[in-house]
């Protein structure tokens, strides 16, 4: 690949160190895709430039018309403190006619709510888990349609931020707290679905109109099921290594699926890519019942991508190495750019 200029967008907190030497795993944590990111492109030869942006977009504007990057490589999960913000983002980068990585506006905002995402792919018939939206200073009343156990989540919140063991629910009186919970702490709607029991799986798909599903990955929890715990993703098991460790949580490709159902599971997850207007990268997230449904749970655009992430171990597993990877997203933004607009 040619050499390019690369301006890339993070938060400021997480602009990273020239090298990890000195720092404790738990500090490497939390800016370790941006470091990845940064030194991997840097060491294939181009000309990178961090920049940490949360509260005002002019210093992006200033970058455009300064460093003349031929891409903007975007890391921002928020802007201005909301992550209901990146759209915004890509939408500025739209308007400035600088080609950009990851999703389109159009996209991220289908996938952002969790009701408007599930309601649009049940549409096309795909097995999604029944569910409410409560909205902040409403009553919280359980439609009889909707059979606990539950899952109580923040409604746009994503990476399982402010999911523990307690946001299952099996009592009604527990559905009212978890949800006053979100609304008071987290601060958005809260969605309660139905509790699916069963393995948690993913499938990363790269592309803009030709698409590459990848391997699918399960996240495995070890002995946590022992221990009387549902097996979810929640806060812990997803970003907590020391966690991870002491109870036995991995993750790698999923295993014992017929060729069939594995088949299967890697169309849903395209034509969900399709149907919510997704381009770039992106995961979507599955439940797999015992009966062999894979239920949609959510759709992650611009997924963590560092090297020890399942977005980028998948890839990897599946034959591109980690330079490729980033190089592969950055032509997809280039091409995007080329083709004149972005699918939104």
């Amino acid at each position: 690949m040619r050499r390019l200029r690369i301006l890339v967008l993070m938060h400021p907190d997480c602009v990273p160190p020239d090298s990890t030497d000195g720092y404790t795993a738990k500090e490497i944590n939390y800016w370790k895709t941006e470091f990845d990111v940064v030194s991997t492109l840097r060491t294939a030869g181009h000309d990178v430039r961090p920049l940490g942006v949360q509260e005002e977009i002019k210093p992006v504007r200033d970058e455009i018309e300064n460093f003349k990057p031929h891409v903007v490589f975007t890391l921002l999960e928020e802007f201005h403190y909301a992550t209901a913000y990146d759209q915004h983002i890509a939408s500025y980068l739209e308007l400035m006619k600088v080609p950009y990585t990851g999703c389109n506006p159009r996209g991220l905002i289908l996938a952002r709510g969790k009701d408007l995402s599930k309601t649009l792919v049940h549409h096309r018939r795909i097995a999604v888990p029944a569910f409410a939206v409560f909205p902040k200073s409403r009553k919280v009343s359980r439609p009889p349609r909707l059979a606990l156990p539950l899952i109580v989540k923040s409604l746009t919140e994503d990476g399982s931020y402010g999911i523990s063991q307690a946001s299952i629910v099996d009592t009604d009186e527990q559905l009212a707290e978890r949800v006053a919970f979100v609304h008071d702490r987290l601060g958005t709607a809260a969605i309660a679905e139905q509790y699916i029991e069963g393995r948690e799986v993913y499938v990363g798909v790269l592309g803009n109109n030709r698409l590459r599903a990848l391997p699918v990955w399960e996240l495995k929890f070890g002995s946590l099921g022992g221990q009387g715990a549902r097996q979810i993703a929640t806060k812990k098991a997803k970003h907590d290594p020391e966690y991870q460790e002491r109870v036995g949580i991995v993750d790698g490709p999923a295993e014992d699926i017929a060729p069939d159902l594995y088949a299967r599971i890697h169309r849903t997850a395209k034509r969900i890519y399709r149907i919510l207007g997704l381009d770039g990268y992106a995961r979507i997230d599955f439940r797999l019942s015992a009966d062999g449904t894979p239920y949609f749970i959510e759709a992650n655009p611009n997924p963590e991508i560092a090297k020890s992430q399942e977005f980028a171990l998948a890839a990897r597993h599946d034959g591109i190495e980690y330079t490729d990877l980033l190089h592969r997203i950055l032509n997809l933004g280039i091409s995007r750019a080329k083709a004149g607009a972005s699918v939104g």
